[in-house]
C-alpha cells in the first residue's frame, strides 16, 4: 500500500502528538534560592520533612504525614528495607521523631489553659494532667531524635570528618541541638525543678547530668533556664555565637544577696564597713551565665542499638568560656555558644539606662552607691577589663565593645569584663572615692598568685575619664582644697578620716594600663550654656548621700562649716564639677596617671578643622582630653559618644591585644 505526502505528514504529526503525551519530565528554570531552600530547609525551618527525608520515605511508598503521625512504624518499615543505607535511616528517623515533637508542641493539649478558681478542681485537674501527659509524649519523642541523630553523626561507616561539606551533616547536627533544647525547656516545664537538676527522667530512659566542665551550675538553684534560639535582642547590633557542636542555653541564677526593701544606705566609709553578709552586696557575681549542652551516651564503646535503646544516657554542661572544644567519640570538635545572650538578657532585665536617668535626678534610691557586675564567672587566669561609663549612663554605653570582646576569640580567652555602674549626680572626687573603694574590696578578693590579680585595664568615657585617671594616679589634694574653703576652721578638718579619705588619691596598683575616651579632664565650657546650667540646678546631690553626711557631721561640731560647703563650691554634683570652671577641675587638672601606667587618649571631632585647638567633639574640646605622655592618642571623626564607633572600638582591640602582646601572652 501507497502512502500519499499527506498521509505521511498526518502520521508525524500523531506520532509527535502520542509521544507529547506521554513524556514524564520536563525542565524548566527556577530561582536559585528556590534550589538552595528545597536543599537545604528542614521541618526545623519550615512545616515539612526536608527533601532528603522525603526521598527515603518514597522508597516505602508511604506519606509523609502518615509517617510524622506514627514515626515508630514507619521507621521500623524503613529498617525491612536493605537498600536504605545507615545514614538514610539514622537521619531520617531523626526528623520523624522531631517533626512529631514539633506538632505535639504547637497543640493545644501542650499549652496549659490558665488555672482559675472559676474552673473547678476536677476540670483543673483533667487539664493539668493532659498537658502533663502531652508533655511526657514529646519528651520521648525527643529523645528518640537525639539518639537517631548521634547515631547517625558518629557511628555510621563514615565519620562525621568524611561528609564534612554534606548539607544533611548540618541538618542533622540542627535535629540535635533543638532536640537537646526542646527536651529541657520542656522537662523545665513539666516539672518545674527550683535547681539544676542532677538527672532528667524520660520515660524509661534516665539522662545523668554531668557537671564536670561547669563546676559553677552544680546544687545551683536557678530563676531561668532557656534556650537561646528563639532570643532575639533588638538593642544589639550583633550576636557574638560560636559555630559548632551543642545546644546553646542561658541560665539565670538568684541574686547572691537579699535586696533590701526601702531606701538604701549610703556608706561613708564602705573599706572598713563591717556588711552583714560579710561581702559588699554590690559587688555581683555573674548571674546570666552562657551554658551549652550535649547529650551522649556513658561509653564512647556503646553500638547503635544501644545508642538507640540503652536507659542511660547522659548530658553535659560545658562553661563556653573555658572550653572552646569538646570531645566525643574521642575526636575534638569546636564547642557551640552564644556569648551575647546573657549580656543581652542583663541589660534588658535590668533597664540599667532607665536607672541612669533616674539616679541623675536622684528617683532611683536603689543607686546610691556605685556596683560592679562581672559579666562572666570570675577566671582567675583571666586579665580584667573595667569599664567606667561617663555622665547620665550606663554599662549600655559599652554595647558594642562589650560585644566585640566576646566575639574576638583572643580578647575572649585572655580578658573577663567588670561592669561599674555609679550614680552621676555624686561629687565627682565622691564617685572616685566610692569607685576605688568597690574595685579595690573586689582585687582583695582575688588571690595573690591569679593573673587576674596584677595587669588590669581600666576603661572610662566622659566623666567616667575623668574618674579612671584618678583611680591610677597619686596625689594629695588637702592643702589645696582647704584653700578654696573659706572657713577659718577647715585647717582643722585636714585629720579627719571623712575628709582625708577623699582628698588623698590613692591609686589602684592592679592596672597596668588604662584608656580614656573622650574625657574632659580639663572640663568643659559646654557644662555653662545656659540648658546645661539649667539642668545642673534640677539635678541634686542624692539624699541618702546628704543624709549620711549630715549623720557623720553632726557629731563633730566642727564640721557644720564644712557642710555648708556642700552643693556651694567645692562640694557639688556631677555635673557642675565637668565645668571648666569648677573648683574640682582646679583640684585636679594637673594631676597625672603614676609613673609607669601606660595610658591612651581617644577623641572625637565633630569640626571640619584640623586644628587642635579647634578639634572638638562638640562637648570635649581637644585641648581638655589631651593629655601628655600618652603612649597613643586617636582622633576620631564623631561625637561625644565616641566609643559607640567602629573606629573607635577597633582603637581600644588594638590596644588589648597590644597589651597582651607586651605581656607575652599573645603572639600575633
Amino acid at each position: 500500500m501507497q502512502l500519499n505526502t499527506k498521509t505521511i505528514l498526518l502520521l508525524g504529526i500523531m506520532s509527535t502528538s502520542v509521544l507529547s503525551g506521554c513524556q514524564v519530565v520536563s525542565v524548566k528554570n527556577q530561582k536559585l534560592n528556590v534550589s538552595i531552600a528545597n536543599e537545604r530547609e528542614s521541618i526545623i525551618s519550615r512545616n515539612k520533612l526536608s527533601e532528603a527525608s522525603l526521598n527515603v520515605l518514597s522508597m516505602t511508598g508511604r506519606e509523609a504525614k502518615a509517617c510524622i503521625e506514627d514515626p515508630k512504624a514507619c521507621v521500623e518499615e524503613l529498617q525491612q528495607i536493605p537498600q536504605i543505607q545507615d545514614e538514610q535511616l539514622l537521619s531520617t528517623a531523626s526528623e520523624l521523631y522531631l517533626a512529631k515533637a514539633i506538632e505535639y508542641e504547637s497543640s493545644s493539649a501542650c499549652k496549659l489553659g490558665l488555672l482559675t478558681s472559676h474552673k473547678s478542681e476536677e476540670k483543673q485537674k483533667i487539664e493539668q494532667d493532659t498537658y502533663n501527659k502531652c508533655l511526657d509524649q514529646q519528651l520521648t519523642l525527643l529523645d528518640k531524635s537525639i539518639r537517631y541523630s548521634y547515631a547517625y553523626m558518629f557511628k555510621t561507616k563514615r565519620a562525621p570528618a568524611d561528609r564534612i561539606f554534606d548539607n544533611r551533616q548540618v541538618q542533622i547536627r540542627d535535629f540535635y541541638n533543638q532536640g537537646i533544647a526542646k527536651l529541657v525547656s520542656s522537662y523545665a516545664l513539666r516539672y518545674k525543678p527550683q535547681e539544676v537538676t542532677q538527672q532528667i527522667k524520660v520515660g524509661q530512659t534516665t539522662y545523668h547530668i554531668d557537671f564536670s566542665h561547669y563546676p559553677e551550675l552544680k546544687n545551683r538553684k536557678i530563676e531561668q533556664l532557656m534556650s537561646t534560639y528563639n532570643l532575639n535582642f533588638s538593642g544589639l547590633r550583633s550576636i557574638t555565637r560560636r559555630d559548632g557542636f551543642g545546644s546553646e542555653f542561658l541560665v539565670v541564677l538568684p541574686e547572691e544577696y537579699t535586696v533590701e526593701t526601702g531606701k538604701a544606705k549610703y556608706i561613708i566609709n564602705p573599706i572598713d564597713f563591717k556588711y552583714p553578709s560579710g561581702s559588699n552586696p554590690n559587688i555581683h557575681q555573674a548571674r546570666y551565665l552562657a551554658a551549652t549542652l550535649t547529650a551522649e551516651p556513658l561509653s564512647t564503646t556503646t553500638s547503635v542499638d544501644q545508642i538507640l535503646n540503652q536507659h542511660e544516657f547522659q548530658i553535659k554542661a560545658y562553661d563556653p568560656y573555658k572550653y572552646e572544644l569538646v570531645n566525643i567519640a574521642n575526636k575534638n570538635y569546636a564547642l557551640a555558644a552564644n556569648f551575647s545572650a546573657p549580656y543581652g538578657l542583663w541589660l534588658a532585665q535590668n533597664n540599667l539606662g532607665k536607672a541612669a536617668y533616674l539616679s541623675l535626678i536622684d528617683r532611683d534610691e536603689k543607686l546610691t552607691m556605685p556596683h560592679l557586675y562581672m559579666l562572666e564567672p570570675y577566671n582567675p587566669d583571666k586579665k580584667v577589663i573595667v569599664l567606667v561609663h561617663g555622665l547620665a549612663s550606663s554599662p549600655e554605653a559599652w554595647i558594642r565593645l562589650t560585644n566585640d570582646i566576646m566575639g574576638d576569640s583572643v580578647l575572649r580567652e585572655h580578658y573577663q569584663v567588670w561592669q561599674v555602674f555609679y550614680s552621676t549626680n555624686m561629687p565627682i572626687i565622691e564617685s572616685r572615692f566610692q569607685i576605688y573603694s568597690i574595685l579595690t574590696q573586689t582585687f582583695n578578693k582575688v588571690d595573690a598568685n591569679a593573673a587576674a590579680k596584677k595587669d588590669a585595664v581600666l576603661v572610662g568615657h566622659s566623666m567616667g575619664g575623668i574618674i579612671a585617671r584618678l583611680l591610677v594616679s597619686q596625689a594629695d589634694t588637702t592643702q589645696s582644697a582647704l584653700k578654696m574653703m573659706n572657713s577659718r576652721q577647715l585647717n582643722q578638718y585636714r585629720n579627719i578620716p571623712v575628709v582625708k579619705q577623699r582628698m588623698v588619691i590613692d591609686d589602684i596598683p592592679n592596672f597596668s594600663r588604662a584608656i580614656f575616651l573622650a574625657a574632659p579632664h580639663r572640663g568643659t565650657e559646654y557644662a555653662d550654656r545656659w540648658f546645661t546650667k539649667a539642668a545642673r540646678k534640677i539635678i541634686k546631690l542624692p539624699g541618702a548621700f546628704l543624709s549620711a553626711m549630715g549623720d557623720v557631721l553632726t557629731q563633730e561640731e566642727d564640721l557644720k562649716d564644712l557642710f555648708r560647703e556642700i552643693d556651694h563650691g567645692l562640694i557639688q554634683n556631677g555635673p557642675s564639677d565637668l565645668s571648666h570652671q569648677s573648683k574640682f577641675i582646679a583640684l585636679t587638672e594637673d594631676i597625672q596617671p603614676r609613673k609607669g601606667l601606660k595610658f591612651h587618649s581617644i577623641m572625637g571631632n565633630n569640626t571640619n578643622s584640623q586644628d587642635k585647638n579647634v578639634i572638638s567633639d562638640d562637648v570635649v574640646p581637644y585641648t581638655s582630653a589631651h593629655l601628655e605622655g600618652a603612649v597613643s592618642e586617636k582622633i576620631i571623626k564623631g561625637g561625644h559618644s565616641i566609643q559607640e564607633t567602629p573606629e573607635a572600638v577597633l582603637e581600644l582591640r588594638r590596644i588589648l591585644r597590644l597589651h597582651l602582646i607586651e605581656l607575652g601572652l599573645y603572639k600575633p
